[in-house]
Parts: structure tokens; sequence; C-alpha cells
């Protein structure tokens, strides 16, 4: 690359008041606060103990992408954070600094985050930035080979929430398999769970493996995105048992016990931490007829169903088509049950307020969408358990056999304390 754009390049990080590292040791992982350096920027992130995301350490990935042919993996949540709070987009950022990549790849709601959920996402170019995108939730889910030919690396930044049947880890999956197959690289810059302080659930049978469960997990598998990527290229989980050459760029003062609040919505219907929080427990609703808020302005914090007892549950309202929720389950009718806005989000999956609306529904309507719920929960023991009657207390006991098995995998994996 020319001086000239050297400079522009150093002096566009600088400007936005970066958090900056030395470049990468030859580990698969790497630590920019093993390496820091009396200088401003890095005075910053010495002194600081706020979670700093892999996107931000720039000198770890910069020079890395310099005179290379690359795609990259991304949404809206692909961001780099500013000193003052705000941000800019990972690809804006790049271009500006003279290291656009070749084409960008864009998960379920697309590049820029706008797409319902399981809605068909085209291929086009951002208009924003002019980079030629190319949808993994359209009519391919995994990059085909000529989709990546040329290209010498393979970059994904994306923000997931810690919960199974949440599809960016199966886009991640798929894109490792792709490039493992292509011999090309995958780097993925790390990005806190939000969930990440508890392992929970029903784990996957294969069975039932799916885009909402590629793997043996738990529903809360407690680990960030990079930890996860080493589980599945390690564990032998990719088709044909593949392996794909990877390098995670690690996070900066990251504990999974550290409480993290995504500073952008990860999808139209986790709005706030509150749905986030909540989904874990609120998803499983997903496969059943009930409506889990969307179409309202409190999506995954509430849910209800025109057939739930209205004498039990006093909460009503009534679904609208809305962004990101063009057709939401009883649509224009009213519904009955719980607003969860202001309750205490649990560290764990918890059944409480999908047993009491399946005790306190209409006998005569259809609760479960069958094949749906099995996907969400991995498992058709779980319908089972309800549908006999089973106690909370009963249902969780029969998962921990399984996850005591993951725990022991997971354990081989963990990046952070």
């Amino acid at each position: 690359m020319p001086e000239l754009s050297l400079f522009k390049s150093t002096l566009f990080v600088l400007l936005i008041g970066l958090m900056t590292c030395k470049g990468p040791r030859p580990e698969t992982t790497h630590d920019a606060s093993d390496s820091l350096e009396d200088s401003p920027g890095r005075a910053m992130v010495s002194t600081d103990t706020a979670i700093v995301v892999a996107a931000n350490l720039t000198d770890a990935y910069f020079p890395r992408l310099r005179g290379k042919r690359y795609a990259l993996v991304a949404n809206q949540t692909s961001v780099i954070f500013k000193a003052d709070g705000s941000s800019i987009h990972l690809a804006d950022s790049l271009t500006a600094a003279g290291l656009a990549p070749n084409r960008v790849f864009a998960p379920e709601h697309g590049f820029r985050g706008q797409a319902d959920a399981g809605e068909h996402v085209e291929d086009g170019v951002d208009k924003r930035s002019g980079l030629p995108v190319i949808s993994l939730y359209g009519s391919n889910r995994k990059p085909s080979q000529e989709q990546l030919r040329g290209l010498d690396l393979v970059v994904f930044d994306i923000q997931d929430v810690g919960v199974r049947f949440y599809t960016y880890i199966a886009t991640l999956q798929l894109v490792m398999e792709a490039c493992g197959e292509a011999g090309i690289p995958v780097m993925v810059l790390d990005r806190p769970n939000p969930n990440g302080s508890f392992v929970d659930g029903p784990t996957m049978e294969k069975e039932h493996r799916g885009f909402l469960g590629l793997n043996p997990i738990p529903l809360v598998y407690g680990m960030t995105i990079g930890e996860y990527a080493r589980m599945v290229n390690e564990e032998g989980w990719m088709e044909n048992g593949s392996k794909v050459e990877l390098e995670i760029i690690r996070l900066q003062n990251y504990r999974r016990d550290k409480e993290y609040e995504l500073p952008i919505p990860p999808s139209p219907n986790l709005p706030n931490q509150q749905a986030v929080k909540l989904y874990p427990s609120l998803g499983l609703f997903e496969g059943t007829t009930v409506n889990a808020g969307r179409g309202t302005g409190h999506q995954f914090q509430s849910f209800g169903a025109p057939f739930l007892d209205d004498d039990h549950f006093s909460f009503s309202y009534t679904p609208v088509s809305r962004p990101g929720a063009k057709n939401p389950k009883h649509k224009g009718v009213k519904c009955h049950g719980k607003d969860l806005r202001a309750v205490e989000a649990p560290r764990a999956v918890d059944l409480q307020w999908l047993l009491e609306a399946y005790k306190n529904r209409d006998a005569a309507a259809d609760f479960f969408n069958t094949s749906g719920f099995t996907r969400h929960a991995g498992t058709e023991r779980l319908q089972k358990q309800i549908q006999s009657g089973a106690e909370f207390s009963e249902i969780r006991e029969s998962w921990q056999e399984d996850l005591d098995a993951f725990r022991a995998i997971r354990s081989k994996y963990l990046i952070y304390p």
C-alpha cells in the first residue's frame, strides 16, 4: 500500500479515538491487553475497565487486511465505538482507512438489520457504502464456492445474544464450513455475550438439527461467539468433520459474569436489554401460537393470545404491523397475557410463563406449533413434558445430565474468566 494511504489510515484511526493494540501474536486467539504501550490511545485502554470489543482493537487486524482480498460478514451491530459513545460501522471505517472489503455477507435481518425474522433477504448493493452485499438468508445460507472465489480471508463480526436458536451462530458455522472447503482462513472479531453468565435449557438432539440449532448444545451455552467458533472447529461439528484456519481477535476486560448492555439492538425484535435477557425464556413461545410481543413496542417483554384466560391474564394488547414484524401472530386481534417489562430477568431459562400460559388457555385452541416448537426446543421431550403436566422443577432436572456433559466440552474452549 502506498505510504500516503498508510498515513491516511493511521490518521483516521487516531481521529475517531479508537483503542488500539500491538499486532497479534501467532496463536489462534489474540489478546490486545497483553501488549499495551505508553501512548495516548493505549493509555485509555490500560486504565479503563470497560469492555472493549475486538473491532475497536484495530492494530490487531487492520494491518492484516492490507493488500488482502477479503469478505466481511456483518450487520448493523458490526461497529467500532468512539470515545464519546457514538459508533461507526466497521465497513465504513475500513473503507475510510483504504481497507474496503471486496464484498459483504449479510445474515438474517440483512446488512443494516431491518428485515423481519425469517424474511427472505435479497442480494444487492449497500446504498450507504456502495459495497456489494450477498445475502446468507436468501437463496442460500452457506456461501457458495463461487461467492468465495478470489478471497484471501473472511472476517466475521456480528453481535450474538447467546441463545441457540438465534441464527447468527448458524451463519457463523456455515461460513466456517464453506471457508474450510475453499481453504480460506476465517477471522472472528469477538463480542461479549449478554447471556454469557449461565448455561441452561434443553440440549439439541441430532435428529432435530437445523438452522435453529446445528450442534448438541443447550438452549443457552454461555460462550462468546469467538469461543463458540473455537468449539465448533475443534469438536468436528462441521460438515464431514472439516476444520478451517481460524483466528479470534479477543475482547479486552471481558468477564462472563460482567453485565454487558448491548448498545445496538441485535435484531428488530430485541430492542433493549430487557428483551435480550428475557429472550432465553420467552423465545420458546415462537414455537407456539402465543404472541411474544411481536407487533408491539414491547417485543419479548410480554406475551399474549386471544385464547388465554382474561380472568387470569389482566394485561391486554393488540399486535399490529410494525417494522420488523409485518405479520405478527394475532395481528389486529386483542390478546390477553402478561407485561414483563418491569420484572427482574432471570439468569436462567425460566419456563414459568410458558407453563402458566399453557395451563390457563382455552383447551379447544391449538397451543403448540409442534414442528416449530421442537425446532426451538431441540427436542420433542419438552412439549411432551408440558402436555403431561410436569412441574418446572422436574423438567429442569431432566436437563442436568446433558448440561453437565456440555460444560465439560465447553470448558476446553473458554478464553475469558
